[in-house]
């Protein structure tokens, strides 16, 4: 009996620490070496949709971790990563073809 009640807390704890150890891989390795990426590729410049959404998608997941909540984290880490490729690919065209350059943004008329 002693034995079963080992092992049945022995997998929950191996399954609850999951979790983090994806976080792990997701978030500080996959999804911030692809944000350092496209902030190499001046994404920030050429790509500020994209750029934006990927450290936005980064600081959320983080914070989720932060409370725990891994699959949370995880999942914006995924979209964190998504985001800074499309992000670091959008950019690197720019710079190959200035002609596609986004255009800068016209600045709001005050007057209704």
């Amino acid at each position: 009996m002693i034995r079963v009640l080992l092992v049945v807390a022995l997998a929950l704890t191996v399954t609850a620490s999951c979790g983090s150890i994806v976080y792990i891989n997701d978030v500080t390795r996959t999804a911030s070496s692809s944000v350092e990426a496209a902030r190499a590729a001046e994404a920030d410049k050429y790509s500020p949709y994209y750029w934006t959404r990927a450290e936005q998608y980064l600081l959320k997941a983080r914070e989720r971790a932060a409370h725990a909540d891994f699959q949370a984290a995880n999942r914006y880490g995924r979209l964190a990563a998504a985001a800074a490729q499309l992000a670091e690919q959008e950019a690197a065209s720019a710079r190959m073809n200035p002609t596609k350059q986004l255009a800068p943004a016209k600045p709001q008329d005050a007057t209704p």
